[in-house]
């Protein structure tokens, strides 16, 4: 997939949005709670209780199957939790009970060969916490410890019979809810000004990670994603959590935007390509919006009554968790029409990056006009 170079946001257009005319469907209804929902291509992932056994196992779906779409369930007599999906690749969090140590661990799958997958540990030391999953090529990461002091761990999966762990981050205080594309992790961070911020780290060179603050002002940035070079996050500068951005194309200088502030909540966004979405109560209870950074408009996917959290995104697949039925059951919508209107080609003139020219762009030009970069000064035209 190809970068997103957001290069201004001058003016963010977000109409009051309605739901759309998509159909939403559960992908596989039970009566036992199913949460924290993932997604790539057109698979799906999430944790379920499973009321027969007393314990959280990882379901995997197809969600193009409408007859029988469960292809794997992961479980044993402890809890599976919280997985995270790159193509064929699942990983998650295992409550792992060996001799005297009990603790989660990170495990992963490889459902290639979906009639025979191959299932390995990522990181399994004994009387330490890993926990909160994310992937990202052959690349997981997670936060590893214990409340108050965790920290940013990752393991190259290459040769998924010796994963190679190395640190990302590791700081007084915590560094959690980690993400990742490919070699930028990104995660929330209270060990500077005593809230919560959002960080990132060229992990290119392993050894040497190079980090950088995203977002680092007052009050709490939380629970960021990332595609590309764009990172979003939840934020309560204004009082309320609201949905911001950040184009990190320039690791230097981070220029920030906002995508959703309405005087309601925003949460727990996600983002694939250039569309963000994210967890709503502006109508009183939770719904799923999303915004095209593209278009830069706002619109609603769910309007049912009940609650709907905790969305994923991957191409036009949106998932999330929703208690329509009386218990936690995970939904799908496919999106489609100019709500999700894509740029195939930058447009020579187009200087705020919305595919298409107007005085919006013409004003940018002009109020750059006659300057100069050039190096040393003195080529500069007098």
């Amino acid at each position: 997939m190809e970068s997103v170079v957001v290069t201004s946001f001058v003016t963010l257009v977000a109409p009051f949005a309605q739901a759309g005319h998509w159909v939403e469907f559960a992908v596989s209804p039970t009566t036992d709670d199913q949460e924290a929902p993932d997604i790539y291509g057109n698979i799906v992932v999430w944790h379920e209780f499973v009321s027969e056994y007393g314990d959280y196992d990882i379901y995997v779906a197809d969600v193009n199957e409408a007859v029988e779409p469960v292809i794997l369930v992961i479980g044993d007599a402890n809890d599976q939790m919280n997985p995270a999906i790159y193509e064929y690749i699942i990983v998650w969090q295992d409550y792992v009970v060996w001799e005297d140590s009990a603790d989660w661990d990170i495990w992963a799958v490889d459902i290639t060969d979906q009639a025979d997958p191959e299932m390995f540990p990522v990181s399994d030391i004994a009387y330490n916490d890993e926990q909160e999953p994310a992937i990202h090529g052959n690349t997981v990461v997670w936060q590893d410890g214990e409340p108050g002091d965790f920290d940013i761990y990752a393991a190259d999966i290459t040769d998924p019979y010796n994963p190679t762990e190395f640190l990302i981050a590791a700081y007084d205080a915590n560094q959690q809810a980690p993400a990742i594309y490919r070699t930028t992790a990104v995660w929330q961070d209270d060990g500077i000004l005593g809230d919560d911020d959002i960080f990132a780290a060229d992990i290119w060179l392993r050894n040497r990670p190079q980090e950088f603050p995203v977002s680092f002002i007052k009050h709490d940035q939380r629970n960021p994603a990332i595609w590309a070079n764009i990172v979003v996050w939840q934020d309560n500068f204004s009082g309320q959590w609201d949905i911001y951005g950040a184009d990190i194309s320039e690791p230097g200088n981070p220029v920030e935007f906002p995508v959703a502030t309405n005087a309601a909540s925003q949460m727990n966004p996600d983002i694939d390509g250039n569309i963000v979405v994210w967890q709503d109560d502006r109508n009183g209870n939770w719904d799923i919006f999303g915004y095209n950074l593209t278009t830069r408009r706002e619109f609603q996917i769910t309007d049912n009554p009940a609650e709907q959290t905790h969305p994923a995104i991957s191409g036009n697949i949106v998932v999330w968790q929703d208690n329509r039925s009386g218990n936690w059951n995970i939904y799908a919508v496919v999106l489609d029409g100019p709500e999700v209107a894509q740029c195939p080609s930058k447009i020579t003139g187009d200087t705020n990056g919305d595919c298409k020219i107007d005085f919006l762009d013409f004003a940018i030009m002009a109020s750059e006009w006659l300057k100069c970069n050039l190096e040393p000064k003195e080529a500069c035209p007098p």
